[in-house]
């Protein structure tokens, strides 16, 4: 299959259940909501070395929030509902009390799994602490030196979709970075999922195992360039930088979406062709097949396909 010159590998990504909430953090202005997400969203790249897997997922209006100011709605994703109650609760406590002006609630339905996250960081306020009831829910009071912290004591939780991804080869650094970053603006546009990497982009995609028996995972070899000719290659001989777009999401269907979006996008000058990362079915029971993805691309993603040649 060809899109615009561009080869789709028949491939597939393989994807794995995580659970998955979501944060809502105002502040006063825009900018500080978006200070307090991105430092929240740290060092959240990849559950190999990282407590959870995060991201912004949009900006909010004062409309969209509970408590009518601008904020942004971040999805956190770890591989249990301890990990993932541990992990939002630091991210919380150290990174968006902290912030000035901040407040955070839950953004997902509560249903039977939940975490507590407000009534774990309610100790910071060493016994000066308020809780309130609002239509069912609690919310925490904890004063700090700009006023007062507020923060939903319980969150939701769902299964979500983690290691969707796609594989952009191109022919140089340039017009490759380029036709990813377009496929990242593209795939931000989807509801449901975050990108976790910097700028939702890994340049250093990785394989599970290692030479090395402590560690978890290490550098994908045979995507390469500079190892092309010494360890068994995926690279045709024209290309010289590969780029991985992961995606975390709520549902199977949104991370497909991305997918098939993001594909689209990056069909660019420059790229000689779009594949995906999988482990041969061993990994994950999610298996996004790229050229399945792409007869549907009307369905999932209200996008044009030319179609395949």
């Amino acid at each position: 299959m060809m899109i615009d010159g561009v080869t789709i590998v028949d491939t597939f990504a393989e994807a794995f259940p995580m659970t998955a909430a979501r944060a809502i953090v105002t502040a006063d202005t825009p900018e500080w909501a978006e200070v307090a997400g991105r430092t929240m969203t740290g060092y959240a790249t990849s559950v190999i070395a990282c407590d959870a897997e995060a991201s912004i997922e949009r900006s909010l209006d004062a409309a969209e929030t509970p408590d009518g100011r601008p904020g942004v709605s971040i999805l956190v994703f770890a591989f249990s509902r301890d990990a993932l109650e541990k992990a939002l609760t630091n991210r919380v406590g150290q990174c968006v009390m902290t912030c000035p002006t901040t407040a955070c609630y839950n953004g997902l339905p509560l249903g039977e799994k939940t975490i507590n996250i407000g009534g774990r960081l309610r100790y910071f306020g060493d016994g000066w602490q308020i809780s309130k009831r609002l239509e069912g829910r609690r919310y925490w009071r904890i004063p700090v030196m700009d006023g007062e912290f507020t923060c939903e004591e319980t969150f939701g939780t769902t299964k979500g979709v983690a290691g969707g991804n796609i594989i952009l080869l191109g022919t140089e650094p340039g017009p490759t970075l380029r036709a990813t970053e377009q496929a990242v603006r593209a795939m931000r546009n989807v509801p449901e999922i975050v990108l976790p990497f910097p700028g939702g982009i890994a340049r250093s995609g990785s394989k599970v195992g290692s030479k090395y028996k402590a560690l978890r995972a290490s550098t994908n070899t045979a995507f390469a360039p500079t190892l092309r000719g010494l360890v068994p290659s995926e690279l045709p001989d024209s290309v010289q930088c590969v780029y991985e777009i992961v995606i975390d999401g709520l549902t199977l269907e949104s991370v497909e979406r991305a997918t098939v979006v993001g594909l689209l996008a990056g069909c660019q000058p420059g790229v000689v062709a779009i594949t995906a990362g999988n482990y041969g079915g061993k990994l994950g029971p999610f298996h996004i097949k790229l050229h399945e993805v792409v007869t549907r691309a009307d369905k999932l993603a209200g996008a044009t396909v030319r179609g395949p040649g």
